[in-house]
């Protein structure tokens, strides 16, 4: 009655189902997933995902963090490894050391980091002033 079985149905394999802490739970040690990961309490320890990282508002997280996307509205301190996008919202409060490929950042977050940017392959985005332009 509600569904039509006649239309292809678009699934997409995130390597699981996300997972999320909440906003009452603390947790010391190292997480490693798969799948996206959401931190809405506090974490004293590591997180390693081939997913996206959210950092709630109330959230928190201290220690290293490696990801191929985050948006954080909450808090970081610690070291930040993005391979793609890090997007702050006005709230974040991010300190420590961040390296990343895309960077977004709303007024009224504050980033108190050294950060360095790289390309998706690993490279730096920096061109030297007098280094000529490749062909």
């Amino acid at each position: 009655m509600f569904s039509d079985k006649s239309k292809p149905r678009d699934v997409v394999d995130m390597g699981g189902q996300p997972n999320r802490i909440g906003k009452n739970t603390q947790i010391k040690g190292d997480i490693t997933s798969e799948a996206d990961f959401r931190i809405d309490g506090k974490l004293d320890g590591n997180v390693k995902t081939s997913g996206k990282v959210v950092i709630g508002k109330d959230g928190y997280i201290h220690g290293k963090v490696e990801c191929v996307n985050a948006d954080i509205e909450g808090g970081f301190n610690g070291e930040l490894l993005v391979t793609d996008l890090l997007s702050l919202k006005s709230s974040a409060v991010i300190e420590g050391t961040v390296s990343v490929s895309k960077l977004a950042v709303e007024p009224g977050a504050t980033f108190n980091a050294s950060c360095i940017m790289k390309g998706k392959n690993g490279a730096s985005n920096f061109k030297k002033a007098n280094e000529p332009a490749k062909s």
